[in-house]
């Protein structure tokens, strides 16, 4: 009687399982379109929605943009030590300056930018989203006539972009430059070396590449855990925690680097 029941009930775990992960994901989808459309629509930029997407863009990004350019020059400082030694024991010097730059701004630091902005700011946001949810506030803004996804979600979600895209951006200029001092020092006898090799590291393709791996996983860190605090599953024991959104998250950033791998390398 018990095996039965036991046996009985996989199936129903399986298939329950199987429906919250495509409910999670048609959500995040569907929020995604959402953004998307009112990122475009200029009803979502009245002087009271400037106002708090202004705010949640400076406490995003400002705040954070010291400590990760220190972050990113002694991660940038250590990388190209070892890759610079490693490579004069072999007789490849000539190949250390541009394995740097690949493992580093190719690779390394947009991931490490996203993660950073994920960490800081958009799951503290998913977690802010699930207190308004629980504590009411979402739907007194239903009640009162108007959208929580135009009011709490979308300047959060475009604060986390905002803010990944520029550390990004900044820790890659600071990757270049430390990677210069590392190997060259402070004098500009190997400038024109090092920008020949800096354009042939950057073809167009790779650039492209690069560039819609650093927007897509800006999308995904700040859009999944948001979506994740904004939902409410109504169940007890499974409820949809910050930390299956987390795993989601880490899940399209895989597969967005695996893709972007591809596309450079093959």
């Amino acid at each position: 009687m018990i095996s039965h029941l036991s046996e009985s009930s996989v199936p129903e775990r399986v298939w329950h399982t199987a429906q919250r992960w495509a409910l999670a994901w048609g959500r995040i989808i569907y929020l995604g379109a959402v953004v998307l459309v009112l990122v475009l629509s200029p009803s979502s930029y009245s002087r009271m929605a400037r106002r708090s997407l202004t705010r949640h863009i400076y406490h995003d990004t400002a705040p954070n943009l010291l400590g990760f350019t220190v972050l990113a020059a002694l991660l940038c400082l250590v990388i190209t030590h070892i890759v610079v030694v490693t490579a004069l024991s072999y007789g490849l010097s000539r190949y250390a300056l541009e394995m740097v730059i690949r493992v580093l701004v190719l690779e390394l630091i947009p991931l490490t930018a996203t993660l950073f902005v994920a960490m800081r700011c958009t799951i503290p946001h998913g977690a802010q989203l699930a207190q308004l949810r629980q504590s009411g506030h979402l739907a007194a803004l239903r009640r009162q006539g108007g959208d929580p996804v135009r009011m709490e979600l979308l300047p959060r979600v475009v604060a986390g972009v905002f803010a990944s895209i520029t550390l990004a951006a900044l820790s890659c200029v600071v990757a270049l430059v430390m990677a210069y001092l590392s190997v060259y020092g402070f004098n500009l006898a190997g400038l024109p070396s090092y920008t020949r090799m800096f354009g042939h590291v950057f073809a167009p393709a790779v650039t492209l590449v690069f560039a819609l791996k650093t927007l897509f996983s800006s999308l995904a860190v700040a859009l999944i855990p948001t979506t994740a605090g904004l939902y409410d599953t109504g169940e007890r024991m499974q409820p949809d925690s910050e930390l299956g959104g987390l795993a989601r998250m880490f899940a399209v950033l895989l597969l967005i680097e695996v893709v972007s791998l591809v596309g450079n390398y093959y």
